[in-house]
């Protein structure tokens, strides 16, 4: 009995995570930003009185104190702390204040709390249960083999045309994202993609408010429309058919690279993991980790990552058995569905 309160960072998707729950019968609500002081109101009240099973908000709007005092005069049966490797320092997406949600086990001792992630290698797992004060909770820990998806990489020729090949010749009409590491980049290859006759859509933090969420609404909802991202895009999205995700920059880390491949084939069908990187990614993401103003302890830690990262771009091994090695699984054989 009592409201469930699900901690996301994800406020773009809130609403629809919503809506579906509305669909089948589940009294949802969030409390997050978007909303006008009216209708967080509301949706207070609706707290207080018992009248929601679950609620959404981020850990910012969580830890005030006029949220704490609201859910203290609430019956709260559950907290479920989602993407819960944004907790730790040493996993692929810290968020500091995700760091202050140990303040849920003092203040509320006798409420069940879980937290729940896609991605995290032992060590990040270590320290969400530190973090979170989980350290009496039990671990689930399901495989994190996606047999279904195939893993191709290659170094840069041609990019936009590498692209383009790939895509007019396995994925003509297929939804999918095209991950890049700017801003800049992205508008360039959603143009160019466009001008090539594909319905492809930018999406990163300097585009408005509304933009991005009408892009994010298109993709979810049109057949064969292409994202064209920075990593701002695709936490908590949860479209079944992305029948490829393609990068034409190398990513930060292997955690990073599995998170962004796992939005496809979550239907289970045949999907690509399609990537072409350049020895100037190494050195661009090399640069932007020295020059960050992280402590010496936390750089090393995203070197190493970024490092095995290469690695894993460069073995002449089959790929899923490097990166399930990665994250502490062995594969017996080669998977026969890497390149």
């Amino acid at each position: 009995p009592g409201t469930g309160v699900v901690v996301s960072p994800l406020i773009a998707l809130m609403q629809d995570q919503v809506e579906a729950l509305r669909q089948n019968g589940v009294r949802a609500a969030c409390l997050n930003s978007t909303l006008g002081i009216e209708q967080a109101l509301g949706v207070e009240r609706a707290l207080a009185d018992g009248e929601l099973d679950l609620i959404y908000m981020a850990p910012e709007r969580l830890v005030t104190d006029r949220t704490l005092d609201l859910l203290a005069r609430s019956r709260i049966s559950l907290f479920a702390i989602d993407e819960a490797h944004c907790v730790s320092q040493w996993g692929h997406d810290f968020r500091p204040e995700y760091a202050q949600l140990h303040v849920l086990a003092e203040r509320f001792p006798g409420v069940p709390r879980i937290a729940l992630t896609a991605t995290a290698d032992a060590p990040t797992r270590a320290d969400i249960l530190e973090r979170l004060t989980l350290q009496r909770a039990r671990s689930f820990v399901s495989g994190f083999d996606r047999p279904n998806i195939r893993y191709r990489i290659g170094q840069f020729q041609s990019p936009r045309e590498q692209l383009h090949r790939f895509l007019s010749r396995e994925h003509p009409r297929d939804a999918g994202i095209v991950y890049c590491l700017s801003r800049r980049k992205v508008d360039a290859v959603a143009d160019w993609l466009t001008a090539k006759g594909w319905t492809a859509l930018p999406y990163h933090a300097g585009l408005g408010a509304e933009t991005r969420a009408l892009h994010q609404q298109r993709f979810l909802r049109e057949d064969a429309v292409i994202i064209v991202a920075t990593i701002a895009f695709g936490m908590g999205i949860d479209k079944p058919d992305v029948r490829f995700v393609a990068h034409l920059d190398l990513p930060k880390s292997v955690e990073g690279f599995y998170q962004e491949t796992g939005r496809a084939g979550r239907d289970g069908q045949p999907a690509d993991a399609w990537m072409t990187y350049g020895i100037g990614d190494v050195v661009t993401l090399r640069r932007i980790i020295e020059d960050s103003e992280a402590d010496e302890r936390f750089k090393r830690v995203e070197m190493h990552k970024l490092n095995a990262m290469l690695g894993f771009c460069e073995t002449t091994e089959c790929r899923r058995r490097v990166m399930l090695g990665y994250f502490g699984e062995t594969l017996a054989q080669p998977c026969g569905n890497c390149d």
